[in-house]
């Protein structure tokens, strides 16, 4: 899954040349979070763990949905590397949904109902968006050792470069569903660490340009939940679990909803059309009414329990990792 991943609110209406937290000439410096980042860092990789040993148990019983797509999977010893991978991107995944949301409470109508000052919440959404980074970069890679180790009938570099291909370059895994879902992870990944860095080099591109490329963050989280629901063993089967991670799209639809119809910047309020600004009027106008649509779509698949998941086959699925859609 990968993973939303964003440096500053989207949108921010305050001057973002003025930064609070770390400060080098009072502005935020990725060292300086990347310090504030460890508690963080610790708390999401403690997570990550708790997660690896629930689904280590249940593969060990021979339960979960893993062993049900995936029977030959069956020994988490063997499969450890694997697991992990699972294992970095839900917590990837739950860090960029909360980064996510810090960005849409910050560059909404106000923060004033929180009992947490404003600056606190624009460090938490810094450090919140790195420590997501580097799950999504920890997922990536377990799946790639996971990858190497499968091809032992390979010398080393060959392993290697199969692994690194089969995981880091786009089009490269041909193996059923994984065709279009890792593709999709990776541009989720290669988008967030380029958009989430550009925060440390606004004052340097200009800060309209800045927070027009900073708006593409919800195009990474998109990309993640996509890739979870195409590929993730976890929701494969259109059960409770797939379920719940709709459901936990609905407060972000609804956050970006509001955020659209009250937006903290004047400049990015409705209004009347006027002259050559209707284009642009438009185009804002259209954006509410999409994520009025997707709100009601959640709502939706929701109670209707049509999530796209796939119905649990009659009889065991294939017997090798290629040979099944979720690789």
């Amino acid at each position: 899954m990968q993973h939303e991943v964003t440096q500053q609110p989207v949108g921010e209406a305050a001057d973002p040349t003025r930064e609070t937290g770390t400060r080098s000439g009072g502005r935020a410096t990725l060292r300086g979070d990347l310090r504030a980042a460890l508690p963080d860092a610790s708390a999401a990789f403690v997570v990550t763990g708790a997660v690896f040993l629930f689904l280590y148990f249940r593969m060990r019983a021979g339960e979960g949905d893993t062993v049900a797509v995936m029977p030959f999977m069956d020994d988490p010893n063997t499969y450890w590397m694997y697991l992990l991978s699972q294992a970095f991107g839900w917590s990837g995944l739950l860090w960029a949904w909360g980064t996510v949301m810090l960005g849409l409470l910050l560059s909404g109508p106000g923060t004033g109902g929180i009992p947490v000052p404003r600056a606190t919440l624009e460090r938490w959404h810094r450090t919140t968006s790195l420590t997501t980074m580097a799950l999504m970069a920890a997922h990536a890679l377990m799946f790639m050792a996971e990858l190497v180790r499968y091809e032992a009938a390979l010398g080393w570099a060959e392993r290697l470069w199969a692994g690194f291909a089969d995981s880091f370059v786009p089009g490269w895994y041909d193996s059923g569903t994984g065709q279009l879902a890792i593709p999709i992870g990776q541009g989720a990944l290669y988008l967030a660490v380029p958009l989430g860095l550009l925060f440390y080099v606004r004052h340097r591109i200009g800060a309209n340009t800045w927070r027009r490329l900073h708006r593409f963050v919800l195009v990474v989280y998109v990309l993640s939940v996509w890739h979870t629901l195409l590929y993730g063993t976890n929701v494969w089967y259109g059960d409770w679990p797939r379920t719940a991670l709709w459901v936990l799209q609905l407060p972000i639809a609804v956050l970006l909803l509001v955020r659209l119809m009250r937006p903290a910047r004047r400049a990015e309020r409705l209004g009347a059309p006027r002259g050559r600004q209707a284009a642009g009027w438009a185009l804002r106008a259209g954006g509410r009414v999409l994520v009025l649509a997707v709100v009601v779509g959640i709502l939706a698949v929701t109670v209707s329990g049509r999530d796209g998941g796939r119905p649990r086959p009659a009889g065991p699925p294939a017997a090798a990792p290629h040979d099944h859609e979720d690789g």
